[in-house]
């Protein structure tokens, strides 16, 4: 499929790369077919590019990169939405933003996705254990920051 991007120009995606969100994104809610795309190789960080929007991606990352133990506490409602049955067969993704020179994760809206499917949702946490600006990494570093205690 043929998508059209403000950042890489026209891309050929594999259809096996499309997510849809029923609900949308926070903030988007009209937006439901996203693209994964491969920001490198080896590379663990990904662009989730709207299919209809060229101007409209994020930066999204596995959180347990950067906290290992980092769990989501999924209602069962949240996993029938997205036709799952295991919160352990999900993958789990957080939006990335940079403030600054340093890489913040929103660990309080994880993005859960069926990966037999495809189908995602969006949660928002009550946990104040992480915040919206979880601190990830600075800029240019390979180092990871500490998780604040």
């Amino acid at each position: 499929m043929m998508i059209k991007t403000s950042r890489f120009g026209q891309l050929d995606v594999d259809a096996e790369r499309l997510i849809v969100f029923d609900d949308g994104i926070l903030g988007f809610p009209d937006q439901h077919e996203y693209a994964l795309i491969q920001t490198g190789e080896g590379s663990g960080f990904y662009w989730l590019q709207s299919v209809a929007r060229a101007d409209l991606a994020f930066v999204v990352c596995d959180p347990r990169m950067f906290v290992s133990d980092y769990q989501v506490p999924v209602k069962a409602e949240d996993l029938q939405c997205i036709d799952l049955d295991d919160a352990e067969a999900a993958q789990i993704f957080v939006i990335v933003n940079k403030v600054d020179d340093l890489l913040t994760g929103n660990f309080q809206g994880p993005l859960v996705i069926n990966v037999k499917n495809r189908r995602a949702r969006q949660l928002v946490l009550s946990d104040k254990r992480y915040s919206t600006r979880h601190p990830l990494m600075r800029v240019g570093s390979a180092a990871t920051m500490e998780k604040s205690a």
